[in-house]
Parts: structure tokens; C-alpha cells; sequence
């Protein structure tokens, strides 16, 4: 078999088979066909696409790669939650414990992230002594024991897509259906799960801008997590603004702390019991997304919800005082409010940029090297839709340094306030199944 020739079937609009993409995968992990072939097949899977069997073969090739989490000696039916990315989406902090508090094992890989702010673990890693430095052992009696507990993402889950990946970024076939697809889907899959459901952003704020290749995208992982024997389920969600209010690793943590406690914002609430119902049903912990609801929203309103997210805190070396406390979470020197300079309805906040502005200061990494600073960020008093006048503060930026000129002037930018009418984007477009 010659790299030649696949690339070839491939330009011409062919199908590849299993075997074909095995040997590309292998052959590229293990450095025996170079960058520029390699980039010829992406390019030409880029315009050709790939079909559904293709693009399953693909995933499960990138999980064979490397190194796969076994998680059978958890209890129950295993459900992961992956969201396409965003601004201020504090969704695992809320649906780890909230799920868990109903009965489903939630074992959680997760990893820092880079961007507008940090991952999970950063945002987590805000709370004094919470650590996921744990062995697969402790972290499989934690999930029994608890039925939830984080850990950090092995060095070794699927070599071959962050090598595709890195490929992708410098020879502009990044943004490429099969190619996102796969690359989400290998990583949840090789992560162990036994069911997914996925979080498809769309909107300013998301990957996918336009809602037609938001649903695309869905449908591709959806179709491959089902093609591989994981039951798969996606709902399209907003990302037009920032979800709920805080952009910034503690201030986000005090968010779903909040929210726990029945009190978060609506959209960030509803959004968590959205995602939430669909993964205690395929759970088997609920036999309608209705009934799931209804004992999820007990667990928030009896504080089951909020002592499962100390539980889980505690047992990985957490401060659980902060829950109690929130105000004892790092904090910045400076809050800064910034007035609006017109009275009317707020018509526009272009998510991205609002959490480039956090990024600026230093909310998010712009390199792997980059500090993170947990204590800055941002937390937005009017979202779209909402009426403000002049001199009322639109946001507060939380900062450790008083040089903050150039954030002010990006976040002024990137909110628009009209006179009229505006009524709120939606929050969900739709659900996805087989």
C-alpha cells in the first residue's frame, strides 16, 4: 500500500476504506510518511469531505493510537458531556455534581485549556488544595464511592490527532466537518464513556458561527459516536453572547457555586438542566427527559446538588469552605465598572471578543507557556435584550492591574446598544439523535 495512491482515491472523491486510513494514521504517528503527504490528503478530504463510514473509521483509528481509559469496573452506564467550546461556559462544574446527585457515575477527564479562559481543571484548580493528580485506581474507587471525581488528561490519548491537529492549524484545513468530527469524537471515546452528549455551540462566541454547520458538526458526531457503539445525543446551543454572567476561572467557579444553589443565571441554569436530563436518560436513571428534569431540579432546590460538589471537592483535597464562602475564592485587586455610554437596549455583545478582552487580562493562556492569573476576568450585568441607560454599569472588570485601557476600549467595541425593541437570541436550536 503506498501513501501515494490514497491520496489519489481521495482526490478523485473516492471512498477509503478502514484498512487505507489505518495505514495513514499508524504510518503518520510513527513518522514513517511525512508532513507534506499527509497534508495532501487533508487538503483533499477537505474539499471531497468523507462518508459517515469513513469518517467512523477515521475515529476509530485515532483512539487505537494511543492509550484508552477502561472504565468497566465503574458501576452503571458511563456518561460523558463534551461541549464544542465558548465564553464563560461553566457547564462541567454545575453538571458533574448535579448529575452525580441523581445516581450517575460522572468519571470526568478533563484538561486546562487554552483561550479565552482555562479549562476545567484551572477553573477548579481556583479552589485551595483540589488537585487531579490522582492514579486510574483512586480515580475509578472515587467515582464508585462519590459517582464523580476529575482527572487530568493522559499524555497519551490519541498521539495521532494531536499530531493531525497540529498539521491542520498550518495548512488552513482546520475548519473541516469529518475532520472536527473525528477529532472530538476520538478523544470522548478513548476517554471510556459508555454514552455522550454533546454541547454544539453556535454563534459569535463558537467555533461553528453559522447555525447550518453548527448542525452539520453535530450530526457528524453524532452519526460516528452511534457507528462505534456509544450512544450519542447533541444539542445546539447558543453562543452568541457569553453564557451566564462570569468569564474568568474563579469568578465562574462563585457562578456554579451560585447556580448550585438555585440562585445562577437562567440561561446557564437552564442550559445545565438541558444537558443534564439527557445524561441521566441515557443513564438509565430517568425513562423521559421529563422525569429526569423534575428529579434534578429537586436535587437544586434540596441542596443534594450543592453537598455532592463539596463531596466531590473534599475528596480530591478541596477547600470545601469555599462553597460556603465564596468570597474567600482568589480575588483581583480592581473592579472596575464600565458605563454604558447611551441609554437603550443592549443589541449585540460579540462573545469571542468579550472573551478575548478577558484573555487580555489574564483569564486565558495565548500560548501553552502563558500564566494564568485565576483571580481576573469579567462578569456582564445586561445581556442581550436587556434595557440599560446611560452611566448604568454594562460589566465589571475584575483586574490586577489599573493598566486596563485597551480592554475597555475592545469590550466598548464589541457591545452595541440600539434604540427599539430587541428580543434575546434563543438559547437551545435543536437536539440531534440517531
Amino acid at each position: 500500500m503506498r501513501m501515494y495512491d490514497i491520496i489519489e482515491k481521495k482526490r478523485d472523491g473516492q471512498e477509503l476504506t478502514e484498512t487505507e486510513i489505518q495505514f495513514f494514521i499508524n504510518g503518520y504517528t510513527k513518522d514513517e510518511i511525512p508532513d507534506y503527504q499527509v497534508s495532501a490528503l487533508l487538503m483533499a478530504i477537505y474539499f471531497n469531505d468523507m462518508t459517515d463510514g469513513e469518517r467512523a473509521s477515521l475515529t476509530k483509528v485515532m483512539v487505537e493510537s494511543g492509550d484508552q481509559i477502561d472504565l468497566a469496573q465503574i458501576e452503571g452506564v458511563k456518561v460523558d458531556k463534551h461541549s464544542t467550546g465558548g465564553v464563560g461556559d461553566t457547564t462541567t462544574l454545575i453538571l458533574a455534581p448535579l448529575v452525580a446527585s441523581v445516581g450517575v457515575p460522572i468519571a470526568k477527564m478533563s484538561g486546562r485549556g487554552l483561550g479565552h479562559t482555562g479549562g476545567t481543571i484551572d477553573k477548579l484548580e481556583s479552589i485551595p488544595g483540589f488537585h487531579v493528580e490522582i492514579t486510574n485506581d483512586e480515580f475509578i474507587e472515587l467515582v464508585n464511592k462519590n459517582k464523580v471525581a476529575v482527572i487530568g488528561q493522559s499524555g497519551n490519548l490519541t498521539p495521532a490527532d494531536k499530531k493531525l491537529y497540529s498539521l491542520r492549524d498550518v495548512t488552513a484545513t482546520v475548519n473541516s466537518i469529518p475532520l472536527i468530527a473525528s477529532s472530538i469524537m476520538s478523544k470522548k471515546i478513548a476517554a471510556g464513556a459508555d454514552a455522550i452528549v454533546l454541547d454544539v455551540k453556535t454563534g459569535s462566541g463558537a467555533f461553528m458561527k453559522e447555525l447550518e454547520d453548527s448542525e452539520k458538526l453535530a450530526s457528524a458526531m453524532v452519526s460516528i459516536g452511534q457507528q462505534v457503539g456509544r450512544n450519542t445525543i447533541a444539542i445546539i446551543s447558543d453562543m452568541n453572547q457569553p453564557l451566564g454572567f462570569a468569564i474568568g476561572n474563579a469568578l465562574e467557579v462563585k457562578e456554579a457555586i451560585a447556580t448550585l444553589q438555585g440562585n445562577g443565571p437562567k440561561d446557564l441554569t437552564e442550559l445545565c438542566l438541558v444537558l443534564a436530563s439527557h445524561m441521566v436518560v441515557l443513564a438509565n436513571q430517568a425513562t423521559s427527559t421529563e422525569e429526569a428534569r423534575k428529579k434534578l431540579e429537586e436535587n437544586l432546590k434540596n441542596g443534594k446538588a450543592l453537598e455532592q460538589f463539596k463531596l466531590f471537592l473534599g475528596s480530591q483535597g478541596g477547600d470545601t469552605s469555599v462553597v460556603d464562602q465564596p468570597d474567600t475564592l482568589p480575588q483581583a485587586s480592581y473592579q472596575v465598572e464600565l458605563p454604558a455610554k447611551v441609554s437603550g437596549t443592549v443589541s449585540k455583545i460579540v462573545a469571542d471578543e468579550i472573551g478575548t478582552a478577558a484573555m487580555m487580562l489574564g483569564a486565558g493562556r495565548a500560548t501553552k507557556e502563558s500564566e494564568i492569573d485565576l483571580a481576573v476576568g469579567i462578569v456582564l450585568h445586561k445581556k442581550i435584550g436587556d434595557d440599560v441607560k446611560q452611566g448604568e454599569a454594562l460589566l465589571t472588570i475584575h483586574a490586577n492591574s489599573e493598566a486596563i485601557d485597551d480592554v475597555k476600549e475592545l469590550l466598548y467595541q464589541n457591545i452595541e446598544i440600539s434604540t427599539g425593541k430587541i428580543e434575546a437570541p434563543p438559547l437551545i436550536y435543536g437536539t440531534i439523535t440517531k
